[in-house]
């Protein structure tokens, strides 16, 4: 990863650093899941990152069908194939995957034979395939001058058995088994663990010798040991994933009511809603009540069924504004003994210094040099004056709340403003960085995104005047 250096203020240390994050652990503890995350934070943030996953490599390199296992576990010709290619290998069971498609005649592309540490031919291809994908990183890593390279590990390790069960479905969910017998699969998946639990070692006092920094993360972060942490980088990965749980909950997202300065088109200020404003909070404080009652019916189904990684409790559900009249009154129909209201300064909007209170057409007559300077590059724009924000700017006042929004377990419904909104969304839809200033987020629009195991789920709700009710609409990008 590598952070913008033209547009962000970096302390010297700082300055152009590079950092390897390597996943480690056992199959089912959740490493894709995390690195994903932890990929999408260190995006939103404005580091550039790279994700070395098999997918990229078969998508883009893989001209060949390479057929990986015959009877004794393996097909010899498939290495000398292999060497044809570089690749992004971090998870040699993704490229069985892919390479299944070749031949599968025996029924045998998803043995456990490959894993076993005895199988000498397995461990031969997996070196080779670990040795080509240090060489594509180093090679970007290349990219940008001579700068420091740092390693961090990250340990995945669980034994809260109902994650372990639960991590245990979604597995035989994945490509590996999806035409497999459950009972088969349960069984391969049984013996492929045992083969790595033969060879597995995890970090400890050996690695400490060396002076490595990693991080071993026990039950979902229950429990973290942090050893030998150096970095503004390296510390910022550590306290995300810190703060993060697999709680199922609803990111309820959604601007204010139509102000009346919205009316007229100037932006910034701090004007009152208009009337249809106030109808639209009115209609919002009633479909979020009805959506709350729904939303704890479906999750104590899932937790009479066992299929819920937490017991089932009934939340306060938490509401967020800004300090900004506007977002307050939109929400002045939530009774607050039923929800958590905050206000919180950090979803103001972004802040346009001498723009404030101009619309854009009188901004394009009064500062053209501005209005097409912001045209060009919305994203490092800053605005000019006392106070005057750019996106950058925002997105890191933000950062400790998205933090807040990861370590919560209940829902929240957050009502801010437009730039505010499409800061969140990029992060919570993974965006990129290029096209979440462009984001189409119009008034009386209510998103609700659900963070799950493999992504995320989002829905997009419109108001409509007519029935005074939310009708779901396809979701904008």
């Amino acid at each position: 990863m590598t952070r913008l250096p033209q547009e962000l203020e970096e302390s010297q240390h700082e300055f152009g650093s590079k950092l390897v994050v390597i996943m480690v652990g056992l199959p089912a503890r959740g490493k894709s899941y995390l690195v994903k995350k932890l990929q999408r934070y260190l995006t939103w943030l404005q580091y550039d990152t790279k994700l070395l996953a098999w997918e990229n490599w078969a998508n883009e390199r893989l001209e060949v069908k390479w057929r990986p296992m015959d009877r004794i576990g393996l097909n010899r010709t498939g290495v000398q194939q292999a060497r044809t290619a570089t690749s992004f290998v971090f998870n040699v069971g993704n490229r069985r995957r892919i390479a299944s498609k070749g031949d599968n005649r025996n029924g045998t592309s998803h043995s456990h034979a490959f894993f076993d540490p005895k199988n000498k031919a397995a461990k031969e291809i997996r070196d080779e395939l670990a040795l080509e994908s240090l060489e594509e990183l180093i090679a970007w890593l290349k990219q940008g001058g001579r700068v420091g390279i740092h390693v961090l590990f990250i340990e995945s390790i669980c034994t809260d058995p109902v994650v372990l069960a639960h991590n245990l479905t979604m597995k035989l969910s994945s490509p590996d088994y999806k035409d497999m017998d459950e009972r088969q699969a349960r069984e391969d998946f049984r013996k492929r663990l045992e083969n790595y639990e033969r060879a597995y070692q995890t970090l400890g006092e050996d690695d400490e010798e060396d002076g490595i920094q990693y991080c071993k993360l026990i039950n979902v972060g229950k429990k973290v040991i942090a050893y030998n942490i150096q970095g503004y980088l390296a510390g910022q990965c550590i306290f995300y994933l810190m703060n993060f749980n697999l709680s199922p909950r609803c990111i309820w997202l959604t601007r204010h009511g139509e102000s009346v300065d919205n009316i007229v088109g100037k932006i910034g200020g701090d004007a009152p809603l208009s009337a249809r404003g106030r109808r639209y909070g009115d209609c919002l404080s009633r479909f979020i009540k009805h959506q709350r009652q729904e939303n704890e019916k479906s999750r104590r189904v899932e937790a009479d069924a066992g299929m819920a990684i937490s017991p089932h409790r009934e939340r306060t559900v938490a509401v967020w504004t800004s300090m900004l009249t506007r977002t307050k009154e939109t929400v002045e129909r939530f009774d607050p003994k039923e929800y958590d209201i905050k206000h919180i300064r950090f979803l103001n909007e972004i802040y346009a210094g001498i723009c404030e209170g101009l619309s854009y057409t009188q901004i394009e007559k009064e500062y053209p040099e501005e209005f097409e300077a912001r045209r060009v590059s919305k994203l490092f724009y800053r605005y000019p004056g006392m106070g005057g924000e750019s996106y950058l700017d925002v997105i890191q006042r933000l950062n400790p709340l998205i933090i807040e929004l990861e370590r919560m377990t209940s829902d929240v419904l957050i009502v801010t403003h437009r730039v505010v909104l499409r800061i969140l969304l990029g992060y919570l839809m993974d965006i990129d960085r290029s096209k979440m200033p462009e984001m189409d987020v119009h008034l009386h629009t209510l998103y609700c995104v659900e963070p799950k195991p493999h992504g995320t789920v989002v829905k997009t709700y419109r108001w409509d005047e007519g029935l005074d009710w939310f009708v779901e609409a396809p979701v904008d990008k």
